[in-house]
């Protein structure tokens, strides 16, 4: 008895799961494995034609210059704001704009979540969903397109994600409340939402940024990345409708139908939906401004002298759009009423929010300085381009788009990947005849798709654990639809390449 008294502790101690490292942990174990990898690969470079463009065929070896493994580490981040250093260890802070420095894209980062901050303190989004909620009652299947196609375009204008949690007890009441179940209202959510993401035409976080490190604009490749927002949020719509009515006609055939009753228990007694107020007059002018500040950015980067239109070109880059959403959130704090103390708080509370994001930039354009000092960046450009000169220009960007799937996996900030793949990726498409801008879809298209499933997203395993869905059984739901995606944006990449 005593020995099994002594031994209880031991066994009944719980057993330490694993967990996945964060994508800033990933990205400082990358700056240390590319430091020591100065010692190893050799160094070289390519000449360059006066746009900046690598010439093919013209790369040579040079003298090696390695890093420093820990110096490297700790001050790569700081460099990768900045710009480039010099032969001298200098930072050639004046110069960090053509030097592919990061300090302008974080500082876009944390305006617009200031933006973001105090249009959601405003209570105007909440409010304008909460009101079609509402005005859908009795017509619960209307909800589903029409609430996935809100959510869609939250993603692809500003890559709404973490946003969407306000929202599960509310249309989960309504969803169990109209016959469906939480999977139902849980899909609609994170797939509208997701698949706009994933079709992302301007949104500053993933397009903006991978278009800005591979020196093109937001605007080119942007047809056939409303293509794929159109039909993947249509082909989402069907998807979930035809499970949802499924539901309806005969509940047992829900994935989930063993939690009914305590999932009925749980959001329709106690009055778990949420209250987000009145949609007034004031909230639907704070959202036509919210979207106008996207409007306005998209009209200022568009190059239309370049595509002879007779239409004033603005030449916008990131510190004009920075200050087109510094302006819009002052206007839109202004309108809301917020008061100067409260605007000025809630402007920086949201930029704080972003401030992980602005980090990870750093941390991640740190690796390519890191690479660009040690003189090994053309190095890897000439292997990978040795890799590709057998592949024709479509199977170039098929291959790209399926090695961002696992890459998206291990670092699924989408900002973060894009900033420490692009300055290799968009290179290399020179030398496969395929437009930088086509590698920018590729990037987004997988990174959304992964970040549908990935369990290191807050806004997957938050949502599934509001709607009292399992990991396993939304794997088991979504992985069709996966399929459809990765199929729909395949095609559109071929079909880029082949129209160019």
């Amino acid at each position: 008895m005593t020995e099994m008294a002594e031994q209880l502790p031991a066994e009944s101690k719980p057993k330490k799961k694993f967990e996945f490292p964060s994508a800033f942990t990933i990205l400082f174990l990358l700056l240390v494995l590319i430091a020591a990898a100065t010692f190893i690969i050799p160094a070289g470079t390519y000449d360059y034609n006066e746009d900046g463009e690598p010439v093919p065929g013209t790369y040579h070896e040079v003298p090696s210059n390695p890093q420093k493994l820990l110096v490297s580490a700790l001050k790569g981040p700081i460099n990768g704001m900045y710009g480039i250093e010099d032969e001298t260890g200098n930072v050639d802070v004046w110069n960090y704009g053509e030097l592919f420095g990061a300090i302008d894209v974080a500082m876009f980062v944390l305006i617009i979540g200031g933006f973001l901050g105090v249009t959601m303190k405003t209570g105007a989004i909440n409010a304008g969903i909460a009101w079609v909620v509402e005005k859908l009652q009795g017509k619960e299947k209307w909800m589903f397109p029409i609430l996935m196609t809100i959510f869609a375009i939250g993603g692809t204008s500003y890559g709404m994600a973490e946003e969407t949690l306000a929202f599960y007890a509310l249309i989960i009441t309504v969803m169990l409340a109209a016959g469906y179940d939480g999977l139902s209202a849980a899909a609609l959510i994170l797939l509208g939402a997701g698949i706009g993401v994933l079709g992302s035409t301007i949104n500053p976080f993933a397009t903006g940024i991978a278009s800005g490190f591979a020196g093109t604009t937001i605007s080119e490749g942007l047809i056939g990345r409303l293509i794929i927002l159109v039909i993947g949020t249509a082909l989402g719509i069907w998807f979930v409708v035809r499970y949802a009515e499924k539901v309806k006609q005969d509940p047992s055939k829900s994935l989930i139908h063993d939690q009914k009753a305590a999932n009925e228990a749980q959001f329709m007694t106690g009055g778990s939906g949420s209250e987000f107020g009145e949609f007034t007059g004031r909230h639907k002018v704070i959202l036509a401004l919210f979207f106008l500040a996207f409007v306005v950015m998209v009209y200022g980067v568009i190059p239309w002298s370049d595509l002879g239109l007779s239409v004033p070109t603005w030449w916008w880059w990131f510190p004009e759009m920075t200050a087109n959403f510094l302006f819009f959130g002052i206007l839109i704090g202004l309108i809301g009423r917020l008061g100067e103390k409260q605007l000025v708080d809630t402007f920086i509370d949201g930029a704080r929010d972003m401030l992980g994001v602005a980090l990870i930039i750093g941390v991640a354009r740190g690796i390519t300085v890191i690479m660009n000092n040690g003189l090994i960046t053309d190095t890897v450009l000439f292997w990978a381009e040795q890799a590709v000169s057998g592949l024709s220009s479509v199977a170039f960007i098929i291959v790209t788009y399926l090695l961002y799937l696992p890459l998206s996996f291990l670092i699924p900030s989408s900002s973060g990947l894009a900033t420490v793949s692009m300055p290799i990726m968009a290179p290399l498409s020179e030398f496969a005849g395929v437009p930088s801008y086509l590698v920018v879809t590729a990037y987004q298209t997988a990174n959304g798709l992964i970040n549908l499933i990935t369990p290191t997203s807050a806004v997957v395993m938050g949502g599934l654990a509001i709607a009292r869905v399992g990991y396993g059984v939304w794997l088991r739901f979504v992985w069709p639809l996966l399929l459809l995606l990765a199929v729909l944006s395949i095609v559109v990449l071929a079909g880029g390449v082949l129209v160019s």
